[in-house]
């Protein structure tokens, strides 16, 4: 029989907790973490002296209470002092922040790229010189914890191998030990995908901070899928789950790039927008000038509305009867196409998802804008400290699926 977990461990996973707590919720006081973790307040008073003492929070007053007797310390992360780098790689952008534990971006760089299939320096050189910029910035007492990495594209989650990116023409890129060389930092690098990132931080910080069974979708030129079930994420063997759009809708219909023919983003997504609406355009500019023509009376940019929202309607219902999520979140360019074609999706939905599935579906928009994947990217960076905040000096490994 397994011993059960010893004193030492425990401790661990209680100092875990709390940070955990104070990362994803902000300042709160020691009277709160008492009620949020269940420990007693010498206890809490313990583990956040350890916190403090390995300067990742701080205890200071609480601002006016209004109440007599003596107030609670409030316990804050030091934002300035421990940070990650989260970088995003989409098929149009490149985007870099550094992020403070508590979720705080403090740091920004962006830069639109032209579409197409690109090597991996001409992304990993840019993204390094925002990285360098940034650190040359940041606080000389700061401390950098990792590196996390979101892309448009398969991920192995053991390494950060890329198995496949289509719309950026990427096969077995070695991204992630690529990115960590040329970085040349202590702290290690962690590469996921934008899909399954997206839902990560729309769970922790956005539009799904209520539910713990989310379908985040993603789209610009392909479709993506994050899915969190009971409070997890499901990323399946490797780490390669969630390709949602190559779920096949419609044998008869169009070649997909990946060789198979009906795929789903073959019917969704802005290509088949602008398809259906016979215009030329890219990216939202496009699919925005579609709905603009549908909402002036243009019958073909109506039809092509139409059209697209059934579709999505369609691959949702199919999704909404295996996974009986609570909410379904509507990112990237996905997002105007939904809010656009919502009476389509909705009645779709309706008429092809099981009613004990659907009935108390949420459908929404990302909380967190386009910055969905980089928050993401953040929080799988986040994962190893939030873990084991003592051990952050260990070999560093890949971090296990965690609940939020």
């Amino acid at each position: 029989m397994r011993a059960g977990p010893s004193q030492e461990e425990i401790r661990r996973q209680n100092l875990g907790a709390l940070l955990r707590q104070v990362h994803v919720h902000g300042a709160v006081s020691r009277a709160e973490l008492t009620n949020a973790l269940g420990l007693n307040r010498s206890t809490i008073g313990a583990l956040t002296a350890d916190l403090a003492a390995a300067g990742l929070v701080r205890e200071e007053l609480p601002k006016e209470t209004g109440r007599a007797g003596r107030p609670s310390l409030v316990v804050r992360a030091e934002s300035e002092r421990i940070f990650v780098y989260a970088l995003l790689i989409g098929v149009d952008r490149l985007v870099a922040a550094r992020i403070g534990l508590g979720g705080e971006i403090l740091d920004r760089r962006e830069r639109q790229r032209g579409r197409g299939e690109f090597v991996a320096s001409d992304v990993i050189t840019p993204l390094a010189e925002f990285v360098n910029e940034m650190h040359r910035k940041a606080p000389e007492e700061s401390t950098c914890v990792g590196t996390g990495v979101a892309v448009a594209g398969i991920v192995r989650r053991e390494d950060g191998l890329v198995r496949l990116g289509p719309m950026i023409g990427w096969v077995n890129e070695p991204l992630g030990t690529a990115l960590h060389e040329v970085l040349a930092m202590d702290a290690p690098t962690y590469v996921g995908n934008d899909a399954d990132l997206g839902a990560l931080a729309e769970h922790i910080r956005g539009a799904g901070t209520d539910s713990d069974n989310i379908i985040y979708l993603s789209g610009d030129v392909g479709i993506g899928g994050g899915i969190i079930a009971g409070g997890r994420p499901v990323a399946g063997h490797g780490g390669y789950g969630g390709e949602v759009g190559h779920m096949v809708v419609n044998p008869n219909g169009k070649p997909c790039i990946c060789g198979a023919r009906g795929c789903w983003m073959t019917e969704v997504g802005e290509h088949a927008l602008l398809a259906a609406a016979d215009r030329q355009g890219i990216g939202r500019e496009g699919i925005l000038a579609v709905v603009d023509a549908a909402n002036r009376g243009d019958a073909l940019a109506q039809a092509a509305v139409r059209d697209v929202g059934d579709w999505l309607g369609f691959g949702v219902a199919n999704l909404v009867n295996i996974f009986n999520p609570e909410t379904v979140i509507f990112g990237g360019t996905l997002r105007d196409l939904y809010l656009a074609g919502a009476a389509q999706v909705r009645s779709r939905l309706n008429r092809n998802g099981l009613p004990a599935c659907r009935e108390h579906v949420r459908l929404r928009t990302p909380g967190l804008g386009d910055d969905s994947s980089l928050i993401g990217a953040a929080e799988l960076a986040f994962q190893r400290l939030l873990a084991d905040p003592l051990d952050v000096g260990a070999p560093a490994t890949q971090p296990a699926e965690s609940t939020v």
